[in-house]
């Protein structure tokens, strides 16, 4: 496979992305904590965006996959800075924006910063306000106190041999970016998918998530056994159902 191209942000750092040329609106796919623009999601609405003839593009944030940066250095604020300096810089006119996982927080966060370069939005298994609701609330006394004395803590993961590292930076800035506390205004088609069988986001999330949006087109479907993954193929299906019936509202 080729190298992916770069952009430079004006904080220096060097963000991978991957562009398909096409029609617009174009897709504007954003990944989740700790991951990467390979994973199955990214890849597949891709390919389907090519055989539409469709606009697509994909990265890392600064810390993840290719781009330049240590995961344990950054931030929801950061990650976001790479996303709305991306969206703005490399793509043209309002975007379909697909968040997955803390991506659906970063998109959201896109509604807030760039709404103009929003035609829609799909979240999938959307994790808004995760290290403040999941993470430190979850976190036991000793785990709060080792965070805020060294700086970091070690957390085991599901998805990969290495643990996640959780660092005071991360939930102290995420203070900042919370987008549950405040007025949310969504002026533009937004589709919300969540499994039942979600381990990591809490149907709850979804549910408040939706009660606490503003906008005359809001939908969250749940779907009866899926897991936070959301990639096997049925549910791959829905994604770009959502991606479509965003579009056709966006164009009216």
């Amino acid at each position: 496979m080729s190298k992916p191209s770069l952009f430079e942000a004006t904080s220096g750092r060097k963000i991978a992305y991957r562009k398909t040329s096409g029609t617009e609106p174009g897709v504007v796919f954003l990944g989740g904590f700790m991951s990467d623009m390979e994973g199955t999601k990214a890849t597949y609405l891709e390919a389907w965006a090519r055989d539409q003839g469709r606009a697509f593009l994909r990265f890392d944030y600064s810390g993840h996959g290719q781009s330049s940066g240590t995961f344990a250095d950054g931030c929801i604020g950061e990650w976001a800075d790479d996303a709305q300096q991306v969206i703005s810089g490399l793509t043209k006119g309002p975007q379909i924006l697909v968040g997955s996982s803390m991506g659906g927080w970063v998109a959201l966060l896109m509604a807030k910063r760039i709404p103009k370069k929003i035609a829609g939005l799909v979240g999938i298994a959307a994790a808004p306000d995760f290290t403040e609701d999941s993470m430190w609330d979850g976190f036991s006394d000793d785990q709060k106190t080792t965070i805020m004395e060294s700086g970091l803590l070690a957390l085991d993961s599901d998805y990969s041999d290495d643990p996640y590292i959780i660092t005071r930076k991360l939930i102290e800035d995420g203070r900042k970016q919370l987008v549950l506390r405040t007025p949310l205004n969504l002026p533009f088609p937004a589709r919300f998918l969540h499994g039942t069988a979600d381990m990591d986001v809490n149907i709850s999330v979804a549910l408040r998530l939706l009660d606490h949006a503003k906008g005359n087109d809001l939908r969250l479907t749940l779907v009866k056994g899926a897991d936070h993954s959301f990639s096997e193929p049925e549910n791959l299906l829905m994604v770009r159902r959502a991606i479509h019936a965003v579009t056709m509202k966006s164009w009216r």
